[in-house]
């Protein structure tokens, strides 16, 4: 066997196949209901537009994804399968009982299977549950022979080569493509066909998200409709990448962690170093051809199919005739390397070697892709001129392998093929290389210090000990990075007197291209402005070769981003393609399978071990299928939104957030003087921001003498009321309808905590409705610092406000900034805020109802040249009065910050 065992190291290469199955949910907005501290007679609803309108949609037409025939669903044709049709819902399980031991066992336990057996052995056990197995071997017997397998089972597949026996693990591809076609989950999800989506009718703004929606699909639609009988496309996405089996790391969680069931595992393919071959250049030959003969064998199937169709049939039951075609690969950049034969240090997408790597060219038109026709001809006439062929792959700067995987795959470009890559290229490539570079101009020490000094935030992670000295340094981690990187470099010295101005701009350039990379719909318009920030990258950069960091830019992962633009108006956003998802699917499916098993012919007990968790996922929808069938009552979802309209929203756009307040207070009695303490909360203002909130509720058109007048002669009836230290904001995932925590708010005093430790205080920093915000943007928004969050008693309630007047559930005491019209900061376009200080050196302040403040938001502390060692993250806020708005604390912020913005 070819796997190759290095120490202790076993490494494999998966082979994931992906298909396009998923259609957004574009839902409407909702009406939020706001509940009150011991009382319910306020509701305040959200505002249903979002300022999207529907998009102007031109569909491909003709006969493109229309369906052929039909047949049975996907259920109706597993139920067949079952051995006993009539059996109990749970069959081959007995009872609900005992399926759900077996789920737990095979899906969602991390036990291994002597584990499980030494649970079941326990007395009683098996008989208290009415187990139909006593043991993990009789449970994978029922698994192997009583449940239907939908997915294709693995086959081996040995060759020769340089004296070397190969062997590779791999499924069928159309029984793969088949089965991901048919899976009922996917049903309401998938795209028959191509479609051009505009802004509005007049066609001027294309928009691009889904694949559907690139030219790609539209340009190889037209390409298998020239036989005149139309057809589907099937678009096949090929992951690939190393694995190595027994290298553990921290299970960080991944917030959009894929499902199993969107993907399939195609193959193990076999990594040999081929040590035996001593003459490196051969054996780096032989390694590519390796991988070409192995991705031959699995891929061959497509040929036929592609150019003449196959019937393939839904969950539903409709048939097509289907045309599978390779459209995309995602993968690092040495498996792109690998994949399209081109060398180390060139662009793998145009023919840019890597001495020219740097030169950027702003005009699209100018980035032309590899000439695929060129090569795939010569490769026709290689047995007539087998030095023509090598001359011309000398020309074309790529190795001349004799049968590439695509050279008969219809339809394909394998250069055009190769997608972006957020995780690997920016994350892992771009800025990985910046952080480096700006540690030599700023200085580790400084770099180090800023982290520190920092305020915190609930998006925000806070490196304590810097970022210089890390190492092994995750995807994760440098997005985290990449939250904080702008207000490292703010107003930094630089040696020698340098001006900064070049740095700072650098980094906003490369922030904002990663930021707008990762939109999940794009316009033209912001794809001009994907385009701006690269080039404003390459009008800076050249501060590096100034400070004498770098004498060139020939990288070929700052290379590539001069094609993401290209990319997406042929395939879609990013997030189509991102590795972030399918490399925790490689950990899943290569890892987590290789421990399961002994170790001796661990390759054939990996393809049994997915194969029986492919057949329990499939079973336990089959499940779900039987139990709806069987009510009479129409399914709901727990929790669900209830919607108000169906108003088209921007697929990842709907930044709807629902705020969250425990029923109890965190403090239910907390006496007024601590509130207005500078050592409890810090609200000097609170009485008289509390007078001035009930006089305007009580009379909204109430003039400023009056005002005063009334706030003078209000008192408030109650020493004590209840606090909330923490306010919490949900999103609700449209698909999953699961409610995700996207943000909190922090307001509390020093305290301790349950183990009595210290815990400082902290009052975060928010964006707030002045009364004119609209739904999006910050134009009638202004950022303040929250120093309360309470509720007023029922008596006080009475006693102060007159009827009809709305009493909020929950009120916020909140310390201003200025607004953000004040100024704009010249060199990094960052708005810039001061606290709005009152004549007694006091900071201006108001009682808000908790409802409008929107989100929290994050603040630079204006450093100056130096960080002073007297700031530290949880004073910074009180020890600076000038700040700038961070834009890049999450997607939500840096989208609404990037709408226009009437300064008029």
């Amino acid at each position: 066997m070819s796997k190759e065992i290095i120490g202790s190291k076993a490494h494999l290469r998966c082979l994931l196949l992906l298909l396009i199955v998923r259609q957004r949910r574009l839902e409407g907005a909702s009406s939020t209901k706001i509940f009150l501290f011991n009382r319910t007679y306020i509701d305040v609803p959200t505002p249903v537009d979002h300022g999207y309108t529907p998009p102007h949609i031109i569909g491909y037409g003709k006969s493109a994804g229309a369906p052929v025939s039909r047949q049975c669903t996907s259920d109706e044709t597993y139920q067949s399968d079952l051995p006993l049709r009539a059996a109990g819902v749970y069959y081959p399980f007995s009872s609900k009982t005992d399926w759900e031991i077996a789920r737990w066992a095979k899906l969602h336990c991390n036990l291994s299977a002597s584990a499980v057996t030494d649970l079941l052995a326990i007395d009683g056990v098996v008989d208290s549950l009415g187990l139909s197995f006593k043991n993990s071997v009789e449970l994978n017997k029922i698994v192997d022979s009583q449940l239907p397998s939908q997915r294709p089972r693995f086959q081996q597949t040995s060759f020769e080569l340089e004296g070397e026996m190969f062997d590779i693990y791999h499924r069928d591809v159309l029984a793969c493509v088949k089965a991901l076609f048919s899976d009922p989950e996917f049903a309401p999800y998938l795209k028959y066909a191509p479609e051009q989506h505009y802004e509005d009718d007049s066609g001027e703004t294309r928009l691009y998200h889904d694949m559907h929606t690139g030219e790609w699909w539209w340009d190889t639609q037209k390409q298998i409709d020239k036989n005149g009988r139309g057809g589907t496309v099937i678009p096949i996405i090929l992951s690939s990448d190393k694995t190595q089996l027994t290298l553990f790391r921290n299970n960080l969680q991944i917030r959009r962690r894929p499902s199993y069931r969107a993907y399939v595992l195609l193959a193990y393919l076999p990594t040999s170093r081929l040590l035996h071959i001593t003459n490196k250049a051969a054996r780096r030959r032989c390694l590519l051809n390796v991988y070409h003969s192995c991705m031959s064998k699995i891929l061959s199937p497509l040929i036929q199919p592609g150019l003449e169709g196959m019937e393939v049939t839904n969950g539903n039951g409709d048939v097509y005739r289907g045309h599978p075609i390779y459209a995309a690969f995602i993968g690092d950049y040495p498996e792109q390397v690998q994949t399209t034969c081109t060398y180390t240090g060139d662009c793998v997408g145009c023919p840019a070697t890597h001495g020219t790597l740097q030169d950027f060219d702003p005009d699209e038109a100018n980035h032309a892709w590899r000439p695929l026709n060129r090569l795939l001809d010569a490769l026709d006439a290689i047995d007539d001129d087998p030095q023509g062929y090598r001359d011309l792959a000398k020309e074309l700067g790529v190795k001349p392998v004799v049968d590439p995987f695509w050279k008969d795959v219809p339809f394909a470009h394998v250069y055009r093929s190769i997608t972006p890559d957020v995780l690997h290229q920016l994350y892992q490539g771009v800025v990985k290389h910046l952080i480096a570079w700006l540690t030599t101009a700023c200085g580790a020490a400084e770099i180090d210090a800023r982290c520190r000094r920092f305020p915190p935030n609930h998006n925000i992670h806070l490196f304590m000990k810097g970022i210089t000295s890390l190492s092994r340094v995750s995807g994760k981690e440098h997005a985290y990075m990449c939250q904080i990187l702008l207000g490292l470099v703010l107003d930094v010295r630089l040696e020698d007197g340098a001006s900064n101005v070049s740095l700072q701009r650098a980094v906003r350039a490369i922030l904002d291209f990663g930021y707008l990379a990762q939109y999940t719909v794009h316009s033209t318009t912001t794809l001009a402005l994907l385009e701006a920030a690269l080039a404003s990258f390459h009008d800076n950069k050249h501060i590096f070769v100034t400070l004498g960091i770098r004498d060139n830019f020939n990288v070929p992962k700052l290379h590539f981003a001069s094609h993401y633009v290209r990319s997406i108006k042929l395939y879609g956003t990013t997030d189509n393609f991102n590795t972030e998802y399918t490399e925790r699917l490689h950990i899943d499916l290569a890892k987590d399978a290789y421990h399961a098993t002994n170790h001796k012919d661990e390759f054939t007990q990996m393809g049994r071990w997915l194969e029986r968790k492919e057949k329990m996922y499939r079973h336990e929808q089959f499940i779900e299928y039987r139990l709806r069938s069987a009510s009479t009552i129409p399914g709901t979802i727990a929790n669900a939104v209830p919607l108000a309209s169906e108003s088209w929203i921007a697929p990842g756009l709907d930044q709807r957030r629902i705020l969250r307040m425990s029923k109890v207070p965190t403090c239910k009695s907390v006496a007024l003087d601590t509130i207005k303490s500078p050592n409890g909360y810090g609200a000097v203002h609170f009485l008289p921001a509390l007078y001035r909130f009930v006089a305007l509720c009580n009379d909204p058109g109430i003039s400023r003498q009056l005002l005063n007048r009334a706030v003078e002669n209000t008192f408030i009836s109650c020493r004590y009321i209840p606090v909330w230290h923490l306010v919490k904001y949900q999103r609700i995932d449209p698909l999953t309808q699961k409610a995700v925590t996207s943000d909190t708010v922090h307001a509390h005093p020093p305290m301790r905590d349950s183990k009595g430790r210290t815990v400082p205080a902290r009052f975060d920093t928010v964006l707030v409705n002045e009364g004119s915000g609209e739904e999006s943007g910050v134009q009638g928004r202004r950022i303040g610092r929250v120093r309360v969050v309470f509720s007023l008693p029922d008596l006080v309630v009475q006693s102060m406000f007159r009827s009809p007047a709305t009493v909020p559930a929950h009120l916020a005491y909140v310390e201003w900034y200025t607004s953000f019209r004040s100024r704009v900061d010249p060199v990094t376009g960052l708005y810039v805020v001061s606290k709005s200080m009152l004549p007694d050196n006091t900071v201006l302040a108001s009682v808000v109802p908790l409802s409008y403040i929107y989100r929290s938001v994050h603040l630079f502390p204006k450093f100056g040249p130096i960080a002073p060692t007297s700031w530290t993250s949880t004073n910074v806020l009180d020890k600076r009065p000038t700040f700038f708005l961070n834009p890049y604390t999450d997607r939500h912020l840096f989208t609404e910050l990037n709408r226009p913005i009437n300064t008029a």
